[in-house]
């Protein structure tokens, strides 16, 4: 089951989390955001919005968190979205929050006056261990392999795209993984998307075709959207997700056809979304979607809050192919090309079933102009299937 939480810690950080514990005892699995807050009611402090300021409560906030939770070294990836990564990055590296996979990439939060907002994934009972590149957990047979902040600073987009693919993928073949088979999701961070995403596209689709991807196989859950580094020359930045040890079959990649057409129908190569079955709970990964039908048009152009309505059905339709519901969302994460929208899209999420889910607003352009919104989610719904081993 899920419970969903928000709680305002004493260092005035708001952290809401999802926490998903089988009723058979099994491992808790928890998703929580951070948030720096301001109090309106007392006057703004000097350098209150600062980020220096913002990240030190973060990171009182977090280690309250983990105290709470009595657990050392659960958490096994943490992302940071932040407003200038230029003059930040180097600040949150020097603070060592935990030894696990560390994400940070500039996605401005749109919440007021913020400038960092920390998205955190636990696994409690369970202890991060490294793997070469990457910080994992093993527990029932399953190796959860994760990475973050990979970048290559010579070469176009292109080139740096398949540079970054081809060191992942050596990367886990060094683990006994297979990228085709083991790789779960990934996020492609591309430096000014509308120029720079053609490239993305281009060596992603050379390097999956290379080892066996393509529209009669399958290819891999993922979002390609507007984020950027502390390297002006770091085109794109690469996070990923791996399992060893799953079975034939143990993932299903969802399509949604009455609503989104096969990505490959407009030149690009990921999948809409991936369930992932284990014993006592499924994984639902749902890649970026945006307002998009069946034969790969943008529908309401210029027009945000048809496309936040369209894209919540898309993104609905997808987890009822996987056998879950948007109530079985537990973390999500929604990019808005203008900051101004800001305001009337958290109203259509706060006023829908995604309500009570952790979620995130950031400033990331989509790589379709004509998009003004994108969305993805993770979910994890209760379901028993005896044929695989427990998570």
């Amino acid at each position: 089951m899920i419970s969903k939480e928000v709680q305002y810690q004493s260092s005035k950080v708001a952290r809401k989390s999802s926490i998903f514990q089988p009723t058979d005892g099994g491992i808790q699995e928890i998703h929580s955001l951070f948030t720096p807050i301001q109090d309106e009611a007392v006057p703004c402090c000097e350098g209150e919005n600062a980020f220096e300021n913002q990240l030190r409560r973060l990171k009182e906030a977090y280690a309250e968190w983990q105290q709470e939770k009595r657990s050392d070294g659960s958490t096994l990836f943490l992302r940071f979205f932040i407003s200038d990564a230029a003059n930040q990055a180097s600040l949150i590296k020097e603070e060592d929050f935990c030894h696990c996979a560390i994400s940070i990439v500039q996605q401005p939060p749109l919440t007021p006056n913020t400038k960092i907002t920390l998205w955190c994934y636990d696994v409690i009972g369970q202890t991060c261990i490294s793997k070469g590149p990457f910080h994992a957990i093993q527990h029932n047979g399953y190796t959860h392999y994760w990475i973050g902040n990979q970048s290559i600073a010579e070469g176009d987009s292109e080139l740096q795209t398949s540079q970054l693919l081809q060191s992942y993928q050596l990367s886990l073949q060094q683990e006994g993984l297979n990228f085709a088979n083991d790789c779960i999701r990934t996020w492609f961070f591309v430096q000014n998307i509308d120029v720079n995403y053609q490239g993305v596209v281009v060596g992603r689709r050379e390097n999956f075709t290379a080892i066996g991807l393509t529209s009669q196989t399958h290819y891999i859950a993922s979002t390609g959207i507007e984020g950027r580094s502390v390297n002006p020359a770091s085109k794109v930045l690469f996070d990923a997700y791996a399992v060893k040890g799953l079975q034939e079959n143990q993932q299903q990649y969802l399509h949604a056809k009455e609503y989104l057409n096969p990505t490959y129908e407009y030149g690009v190569t990921f999948e809409r979304g991936v369930r992932v079955k284990y014993g006592d709970r499924d994984h639902l990964y749902i890649s970026g979607t945006a307002s998009i039908n069946n034969k790969g048009e943008v529908l309401y152009e210029r027009d945000i809050e048809k496309q936040t309505i369209r894209m919540i059905e898309n993104v609905n339709a997808l987890l009822e192919e996987g056998e879950a519901t948007i109530a079985d969302t537990v973390i999500a994460i929604i990019y808005l090309r203008d900051y101004a929208d800001y305001e009337l899209v958290s109203k259509i999420f706060s006023s829908s079933e995604f309500s009570s889910t952790p979620k995130v607003f950031v400033l990331a352009p989509v790589c379709r102009p004509s998009w003004l919104i994108e969305m993805e989610c993770i979910a994890i719904s209760k379901h028993v299937d005896n044929y695989f081993d427990k998570f």
